[in-house]
């Protein structure tokens, strides 16, 4: 995910006054970062927030899926012959079985019949499921099936509808009723031209915590980061001083791997590191993704290789540093200044890596052979993704400050 990081640089020398006994250098109080709620935003991503600012508060009448007091709140208006909102809901949803105490998702209609000739007879068959406590199961059977009965004329349309509603048990006579309500339908329709006339004019529309959702702007994953594993909202405190040198030990299910970080040379990315390992950040983490003769990546908790701490920082090169041997510890993004918690080291000379990737440490001499013991992972494989049984587990770190 690409930020524009907006940070102001802390690290000047204390001015001198006439009275001053003698000039002292001191750290920022916090690292410079961007935190969850610095991103820019356009002119047109204001605008589609005055709209958002101008809908309802989520009451018992919404639809929810999840847990409703949760922390983290995902409103999704949105048309069910929309060819983009099938992956969008379906994703948001797997996303709350994945962290199912800090997100809930709000569905709310918005059927455009000027492009899709049966965007209101499905809101109505999710409506009418709906009124017999199964919203949620035809949300799900109009998406999967989207390409099934969309090029469906209306009238066939409902005949297979109506043959969805008898496999989830429904009422049939009533899910007809409900389907075919009047007022329902004039009720839907006066709604979604209110929406519509105000600007609500694209599918799907999401909204992030009353944010309008544009550019992967809130971060969701950072949101997840904050509440999910107690990750942090505002920028961490100077907790290094780059004059000294630091070591990081980390326990692991395959034997102690030492660090030597260069606090000298990529200050942000081992202040960080220290700070988070310093609490408990790293603590439990899986080496997800390991890669023969590429990386070893962990610093996500949740093992998915997506979850950051809730703030990121720009990058740290230095031409004197290279990727050109096993053992060189590095930042990993997202993109240019998205640094966060997840590092990786190689396995192998990756000099393809110089100068998009922080350097901030290197593995001692005597850790080296550990790193040929990290299990093997790659979670692009489903399998794997899924299954940690054999994965190589951080199980704490330790700073020393030399």
């Amino acid at each position: 995910m690409n930020k524009k990081i907006m940070f102001v640089v802390l690290m000047g020398v204390l001015l001198i006054t006439a009275c001053s006994p003698k000039a002292t250098e001191a750290p920022p109080a916090r690292m410079p970062c961007s935190t969850i709620d610095d991103y820019e935003t356009s002119e047109e991503t204001d605008f589609y927030q005055s709209v958002v600012d101008q809908q309802p508060p989520i009451t018992d009448e919404d639809w929810v899926y999840g847990n409703f007091d949760a922390p983290i709140t995902i409103v999704l208006y949105e048309d069910f012959q929309c060819p983009a909102c099938p992956g969008r809901s379906l994703g948001v949803k797997q996303l709350i079985n994945e962290f199912p105490d800090s997100i809930r998702a709000v569905f709310r209609h918005l059927p455009l019949p000027s492009i899709h000739d049966k965007a209101y007879i499905s809101s109505m068959a999710a409506e009418a499921a709906g009124a017999q406590g199964k919203f949620w199961e035809m949300h799900d059977i109009l998406y999967i099936n989207q390409q099934t009965w969309s090029g469906l004329p209306e009238k066939e349309f409902v005949d297979w509808v109506k043959d969805q509603a008898q496999l989830l048990g429904l009422d049939l006579l009533q899910f007809d009723q409900d389907l075919n309500d009047k007022d329902a339908r004039a009720a839907l329709e006066k709604t979604t031209q209110e929406r519509l006339s105000i600007g609500m004019n694209y599918t799907p529309f999401m909204v992030v915590n009353d944010r309008v959702w544009r550019d992967n702007n809130p971060s969701l994953y950072g949101l997840i980061g904050i509440y999910e594993y107690d990750g942090y909202r505002d920028c961490p405190p100077w907790v290094i001083d780059e004059g000294e040198s630091y070591l990081a030990r980390l326990e692991t299910s395959v034997g102690e791997i030492e660090l030597k970080l260069y606090a000298d040379k990529a200050p942000l990315a081992v202040n960080s590191f220290v700070f988070l390992a310093e609490n408990g950040w790293f603590d439990d983490a899986y080496f997800h993704r390991v890669i023969e003769g590429f990386v070893a990546q962990s610093g996500d908790p949740s093992g998915q290789g997506v979850i950051g701490p809730g703030y990121t920082f720009v990058n740290e090169t230095d031409n004197d540093l290279s990727y050109d041997r096993a053992g060189v510890l590095g930042m990993a993004n997202a993109g240019v200044d998205t640094n966060g918690s997840q590092f990786f080291i190689t396995l192998a000379p990756a000099t393809d890596l110089d100068g998009n990737y922080t350097i901030f440490g290197e593995v001692t001499e005597a850790s080296l052979p550990v790193l040929e013991k990290i299990a093997l992972r790659n979670p692009q494989n489903a399998l794997e993704a899924a299954d940690f049984t054999n994965a190589t587990k951080i199980i704490s770190v330790e700073i020393i400050k030399e």
